[in-house]
């Protein structure tokens, strides 16, 4: 485990063993925040490297993403990481929100470009006053001195992207201005993880990247989001889920042997672990532990 200020995930993460790690939103409501920390309760035995909260589309949920991730650096073992966007931001604002995390006992940040409120496929425009790119967030949060920072990386390439070269070099430019490590989007073809790795390293950049997971547990709702965010199902997934149409419960036990599949190919082939899109729920992360023969 990490504590306050001490080793960087990316030491961590780099010294070989395997990390382990969740992801939590911002809850909108009461029922939701006890689902949210009943999650956090499940998981926390698993002694994850390390847990992250999401930070809301424009910005919108700024203020619980900070009293979120403060509860878990006061209240629980757990390290918190905890995300943050330039949009809707100036950078007088984020200097304060950084200086706000840090108060708070919060020294990791995943810094994000963001998603326009309209969505990933929005056109992006900066706000005036704050910050362009993701880069420029990582330079500033560096800047600040204690931070140790994680950025975003995508193995299908971000929607606004040019190339999976393109790509490459932004990656390699954040890792260039502080980040210590990556999370990457959701996907479902070890070969893209493992192509992404390479195309970073051919450029001489060895950031630890963990491969980010989500399984499928509603084949329609992983499309919509994918289609967002320009990641593809893969026919032969889409066939393995279909099969079970009209069944939900077996539905879910596909996505989740699929994702199983997916996360020991990950790891066979050297991933350095393995990030969890929970949506603030356990179940489906601990049935896959299950699987990997993960244990408390």
């Amino acid at each position: 485990m990490v504590t306050g200020r001490g080793r960087s995930l990316g030491e961590v993460i780099g010294d070989g063993q395997r990390s382990f790690s969740f992801e939590f939103f911002p809850p909108k409501d009461g029922a939701g925040e006890a689902q949210l920390w009943q999650a956090i309760a499940a998981l926390e035995p698993y002694q994850p490297t390390f847990v992250s909260v999401t930070y809301g589309a424009g910005g919108a949920t700024r203020d619980k993403t900070v009293g979120i991730t403060g509860r878990i650096a006061r209240e629980t073992s757990l390290l918190p990481v905890a995300h943050l966007t330039c949009v809707g931001h100036t950078r007088e604002e984020l200097t304060g929100i950084l200086d706000t995390y840090a108060a708070s006992g919060v020294f990791h940040v995943m810094a994000l470009r963001g998603d326009p409120a309209d969505g990933p496929r929005a056109a992006w425009t900066p706000t005036p006053g704050g910050l362009e790119h993701a880069v420029d967030l990582v330079e500033l949060a560096r800047a600040r001195g204690d931070f140790r920072i994680g950025v975003a990386a995508f193995p299908e390439g971000h929607p606004s992207s040019t190339s999976l070269d393109a790509d490459a070099e932004v990656l390699v430019a954040k890792a260039r201005a502080g980040a210590e490590f990556a999370v990457t989007q959701m996907f479902f073809r070890a070969a893209d993880y493992f192509a992404l790795v390479e195309r970073v390293r051919e450029r001489g950049v060895d950031i630890p990247i963990l491969p980010g997971i989500m399984p499928i547990l509603n084949l329609a709702a992983i499309r919509r989001q994918g289609e967002l965010i320009g990641t593809s199902v893969p026919a032969a997934i889409v066939d393995r889920i279909s099969a079970f149409e009209g069944d939900p419960e077996k539905v879910r036990a596909e996505g989740i042997a699929i994702a199983a599949e997916l996360c020991e190919e990950l790891l066979d082939g050297g991933a350095p672990g393995l990030h969890f899109y929970t949506l603030n729920r356990s179940k489906a992360t601990l049935e896959i532990f299950e699987r990997l023969n993960v244990r408390v």
